[in-house]
């Protein structure tokens, strides 16, 4: 079952059981994904990929957690809390992500593999990378670790 199949099955789901609040987050994710496939057609009908999904699913995470931030420093609690409810059922449907151990460790083999130096070589290190680590790792971390890395 793919995960666009899943959430639809999902929202059945939901809606049998009365649980609004997650009805709401899955039909939003739902219409991102069909945005997506929408966007991807070319002279016909699309099926997007896991891999799409994923990358529709870790978009809106990043959008909850950028807000989650916000609402924080704001002082706004309350709807921190509705964000991180929101963010917990999207990362369900995510796969598990690399933790900061095994990041670095795949970050230092890419500087030795490119024989980086110093943090004039980060976009050496960074393009690569991102599209090695695309939807097993946030980028944000990633980035935290070249910078380390390279001494930034």
């Amino acid at each position: 079952m793919t995960i666009q199949e899943q959430i639809i099955s999902d929202i059945k789901e939901a809606m049998k059981a009365k649980e609004q609040d997650k009805l709401r987050v899955l039909r939003s994710l739902k219409a991102k994904l069909m945005e997506k496939e929408i966007s991807e057609r070319k002279g016909g009908e699309a099926k997007l990929t896991d891999e799409q999904a994923v990358e529709v699913l870790m978009k809106a995470a990043k959008q909850r957690k950028e807000s989650i931030e916000q609402f924080e420093e704001g002082g706004r609690n309350d709807l921190a809390d509705n964000e991180k409810k929101e963010l917990a059922i999207i990362e369900a449907y995510l796969p598990e992500m690399m933790d900061e151990e095994d990041v670095r460790k795949v970050v230092k083999e890419k500087i030795a593999a490119v024989g980086a130096s110093g943090m004039q070589d980060i976009g050496k290190v960074m393009g690569p990378l991102m599209g090695q680590l695309k939807g097993k790792a946030d980028g944000s971390l990633v980035s935290k670790v070249v910078k380390e890395e390279l001494g930034g």
